[in-house]
């Protein structure tokens, strides 16, 4: 994998402008910089990230890739960068059942291609992806300067003027937020959200085990909210665990033992010994849907527009889709001599992945309240419904799909593998 360096002194300075100010350096936002840059060089690009200088080399979580996202990766020439670090997953199962319970009955199963020889998604290190957007974007000319944000916003006609952390001043004609779900340039813009509290916490781990997953993700469905566990390469895997807000933090902050103990009774025997191989996070866990993707001059994008619950693993993906549909508005607006912050033009963009977004908030929403019970009825009512999925090789199909990232109806052209 080609080695990133963060660049801190150079890029922004006093009175200077650009043609895009990307605010937050993670996968969305060098995704984003690298797919224009690559399809109109002439603009200048820039990003900056309020976290430290470094950060990002410290992030010991892995992150499930959807095939669509892939193809973006392969046209931006970054997969070849990382193809060896990451784990294709070559079948997922879903059970049902309760923490206590011995046996975790199979009810649905997923072949894990979304076309012949194409795995519906891999399993790739944060730290490998982002080093490798980064390595990408610096030889595009780039500039990602760390530790310094966003502190103030001015649109104006035909340009917005953006006071920066530091005391400098830009005046840039696209202001892109790609800072987070709890995003300060969102609110700067005077955009409110649709927030849905759901007092549980996702705990996030990485595990040896001493036998092969040979490529298996597995979801298991518990009364406090899903357990996945997702291969990595070698005898190690992911974990995505959902717990109530207040036993995750127990979890997390208490002994390493009684965390072990616990992980175990979910984790099960199957793989062998198994062996905590990072430290132990967990996060808030809640809905946030932005009532407006665009204002002039600003757009937001990935989890500045959408925050989403974990359970159905496409948070990232849906990320990658913005990024892939903004570059294709922004170089096509280019192309045709349009302002590319002008609202009309950024509305184009809001029409595009809105609907997407709001239509996998509801489901994921809905998937959390089903799934995440003690109920008797419901997990019968579950039950059946997984294994009528199961016996249905066109519903199977499309879920599959969905998971992908490969759906029908228009999509970016480089989530199909194509050129802008």
């Amino acid at each position: 994998m080609a080695e990133a360096t963060d660049q801190s002194s150079s890029g922004v300075t006093a009175g200077e402008r650009a043609d895009i100010l990307i605010a937050g350096a993670g996968y969305v936002g060098l995704t984003l910089a690298v797919a224009v840059k690559t399809a109109a060089p002439s603009l200048d690009v820039r990003l900056v990230d309020i976290a430290p200088e470094g950060v990002w080399k410290k992030d010991g979580r892995a992150s499930a890739i959807a095939a669509a996202a892939i193809r973006m990766l392969e046209r931006l020439n970054i997969w070849d960068e990382v193809r060896d670090d990451a784990q294709p997953i070559t079948e997922m199962i879903v059970t049902d059942s309760k923490t206590s319970d011995v046996v975790r009955p199979v009810f649905l199963t997923f072949g894990g291609e979304a076309e012949p020889g194409e795995p519906f998604a891999h399993m790739l290190s944060n730290q490998v992806l982002n080093g490798a957007l980064r390595a990408k974007a610096a030889a595009l000319g780039v500039s990602v300067e760390q530790g310094i944000g966003v502190s103030a916003i001015h649109p104006k006609s035909a340009a917005i003027d953006i006071d920066l952390t530091d005391g400098r001043k830009l005046t840039t004609r696209l202001l892109v937020a790609c800072d987070g779900v709890n995003s300060k340039i969102r609110s700067m813009a005077g955009i409110q959200t649709i927030r849905k509290e759901y007092d549980q916490a996702g705990i996030v781990a990485t595990v040896g085990h001493e036998r092969p997953h040979n490529g298996r993700a597995e979801e298991h469905f518990l009364p406090s909210g899903p357990f996945a566990i997702l291969p990595l390469k070698g005898n190690r895997s992911s974990l995505v665990w959902t717990e109530s807000a207040r036993k995750a933090k127990e979890l997390v902050e208490g002994d390493e033992m009684v965390f072990e103990l616990e992980l175990e009774q979910r984790f099960g025997h199957k793989l062998g010994a198994m062996t905590l191989e990072s430290g132990r996070r967990a996060f808030p866990i809640s809905l946030t849907l932005a009532r407006s993707f665009v204002k002039p001059r600003v757009a937001l994008c990935g989890d500045a527009a959408h925050g989403i619950h974990p359970i159905a693993g496409q948070g990232l993906n849906l990320g990658f889709k913005d990024a892939a549909a903004l570059a294709q508005t922004i170089v096509e607006a280019e192309r045709g001599g349009l302002d590319i912050g002008a609202i009309d033009v950024l509305e184009e963009y809001q029409r595009w992945r809105r609907f997407d977004t709001v239509q996998m908030g509801i489901t994921t929403d809905i998937l959390n309240r089903m799934f995440s019970n003690d109920s008797s009825l419901l997990r019968s009512v579950r039950s059946f419904g997984l294994s009528l999925v199961d016996r249905a090789p066109p519903l199977k199909e499309f879920f599959i799909a969905q998971a992908a990232g490969l759906t029908k109806g228009p999509s970016p052209r480089l989530l199909q593998g194509d050129p802008i």
